[in-house]
């Protein structure tokens, strides 16, 4: 019989798919060492030692991929691409926001976003791209380790998978995730043991274990100051604010306000170029060359840019490319540093508010900011903020970790696996069930609502889509806690009650008190819907309406908080044991 010491290792492999760029860490665990994390450093196409590789696909005309990551970026791949009529697919995550409130200073980012294949759903981009990097992480591993071959073949069925995502992505997003792990072979089945080795940590909480994993604010930290950190990506700003508990001889962080996500990102200063060039350029024969232009400055003048008096140059010609009257010679056109300053200022603008918030909302006083992502190297945006700050709030010490930040999201979700310090979170919106109430000709709410009414098979009238609540937004839940609500079905047919559907909804409006789904409906979000068999929990035959014979059923709706994702059950009392089945696990705590 094997012992402890002989228990094979396995492996933790995070997935970061980021709207510009993506990447991938690992973690071999074995008894009796320390894990480590290591980044995946080695793509095709790609020179060793970069992690971030483009999150681009060509498809084919027959769906199939012509090119995938760096592959994407080389020499001759758009007359490839126009040619063989390829599809360039780029910014696709984009395309995913279903559940998230877009502020409308941010819609222009999603304009003109690059179409989808016609023959593509945003879950299969999705897949395509997770295959990409679970073929290219084993390749890797293999090649690294010694004896890399037998070492994956010794963990490649029980790889625990952590994919994360934008703090403003909920249980729907989750839901097509999982959907496209599933497509990509990630995982062989949806039982739930394999769904169990898929799990999901916010891109806030991955740059906090980064961070932590650092050790840049460690002494600091142990004081409980409150830390925010701040994810600066290409197509989203993920905003999110900690302490560490003093009273824990542990390394145990919690939520001190709900998270924020902005779609800030680093696009919009790509938008923002391309707006004033076309403007700019509307006269010269250079007008036709803007896309070209906006992606040279997107490699050159956008990464190192830091001085709003310092003239910028995007080279994107040859030297016998000339336009005097528009500032371009010798195949580079001029622009002043404060124009390129100015590209900047809507991303910077948003980070200033959303820490602004932060900083007010939190219930422990924010002390440090941390700049991760890979927006975050760019040092006139660090500058800037800095600069705010300092104007603002003098306490407030803004930070730039060392290390390879750009990719603190895919190190940051394997620590949230090994390490687990986040125990305790802040529910960004209101969850509960859609019910009935009995109907009270002396209650306002009820006589506004009188036509809508019914007669339950009870006999009483009833006003229809109340909103009964389990868990308020802002509400601070520890891992494990139970929110509990009980609910009542009444039916004529008892067979009724073999397949109950309850469903579970989310209100992410603003209105703090809402009892009543009319006042905001286009705000409710339909989660899931939790089907049980109560036909050993049924009340009756009882008397009701006219004497007609009906039956009723007891039960509790039961959220609970794990890690990040939110479980639903039901509860109810069957020969006065209390049961609980479990039925569904795909929300996170937004």
């Amino acid at each position: 019989m094997a012992g402890p010491a002989d228990a094979l290792p396995q492996l933790v492999l995070a997935f970061d798919i980021g709207t510009t760029y993506s990447g991938a860490s690992y973690s071999i665990i074995t008894n009796g060492s320390t894990p480590e994390i290591h980044g995946v450093a080695r793509f095709p196409a790609l020179a060793d030692g970069s992690s971030k590789i483009p999150s681009i696909i060509y498809y084919d005309s027959d769906g199939g991929i012509a090119a995938v990551g760096a592959e994407a970026l080389r020499g001759g791949i758009q007359v490839d691409a126009e040619d063989n009529h390829w599809t360039k697919v780029e910014w696709f995550k984009l395309k995913l926001p279903l559940s998230s409130t877009v502020d409308p200073m941010e819609m222009g980012l999603f304009d003109n976003l690059p179409p989808l294949p016609f023959n593509k759903t945003i879950v299969e981009v999705f897949a395509d791209f997770y295959t990409y990097l679970l073929e290219c992480s084993a390749k890797y591993i293999c090649e690294s380790h010694e004896n890399g071959n037998l070492l994956w073949a010794s963990v490649k069925d029980g790889v625990q998978f952590v994919l994360s995502h934008p703090n403003g992505w909920g249980g729907r997003e989750q839901m097509l995730l999982r959907d496209a792990a599933l497509l990509a072979g990630l995982i062989p089945n949806d039982t739930p043991e394999n769904q169990d080795r898929v799990s999901f940590v916010t891109e806030g909480e991955a740059s906090l274990n980064f961070v932590i994993r650092s050790g840049t604010l460690t002494a600091s930290l142990k004081n409980g100051d409150g830390l925010l950190i701040v994810d600066a990506g290409g197509g989203t700003i993920d905003i999110s604010s900690y302490r560490q508990m003093p009273d824990n001889t542990t390394t145990v962080f919690e939520e001190i306000t709900r998270s924020h996500c902005t779609f800030s990102g680093s696009l919009l200063v790509d938008k923002s170029a391309k707006t004033f060039l076309t403007d700019f350029l509307q006269d010269s024969p250079y007008i036709e060359d803007v896309d070209h232009m906006v992606a040279c400055f997107n490699k050159t003048c956008k990464p190192t840019f830091k001085n709003a008096d310092d003239t910028q140059y995007i080279k994107f010609g040859s030297f016998r490319d000339n336009d005097a009257e528009h500032h371009i010679r010798a195949g580079e056109l001029m622009l002043q540093g404060s124009d390129v300053a100015n590209f900047f200022k809507p991303s910077s603008t948003a980070i200033k508010r959303a820490i602004l918030d932060q900083r007010s909302s939190a219930h422990k006083k924010i002390v440090h900011v941390v700049l991760v992502g890979g927006f975050s190297a760019n040092d006139w945006l660090f500058a800037d903020i800095e600069a705010f700050l300092a104007r603002t709030d003098p306490t407030l010490r803004l930070i730039r970790p060392k290390e390879r930040a750009s990719k603190a999201v895919s190190d940051g979700a394997v620590s949230f696996y090994i390490d687990h310090f986040v125990r305790a979170r802040i529910a960004k919106a209101t969850y509960g069930a859609i019910c009935s109430a009995r109907y009270n000709p002396t209650n306002k709410e009820h006589t506004q609502r009188a036509a809508t009414t019914f007669v339950a098979p009870s006999g009483e009238r009833r006003v229809p889509e109340m909103f009964c609540v389990i868990i308020a937004k802002d509400t601070r839940v520890s891992e494990g806690t139970e929110f509990r609500q009980t609910y009542n079905q009444v039916s004529f047919k008892k067979s009724y009650f073999q397949r109950l559907a309850s469903p579970v909804w989310c209100y992410r409006g603003t209105r703090s008190a809402l009892g009543w789904k009319d006042l905001d409906r286009s705000n409710f979000v339909q989660l899931c819907t939790i089907e049980a068999d109560l036909s050993k929990a049924v009340s009756g035959p009882l008397k009701g309406f006219e004497g007609k014979t009906y039956y009723q059923a007891n039960y509790e709706i039961v959220l609970l908080f794990g890690l990040t994702e939110l479980k639903a059950q039901v509860a109810w009392k069957e020969n006065v044991c209390r049961l609980v089945v479990y039925l569904y696990d795909p929300f996170d705590v937004h």
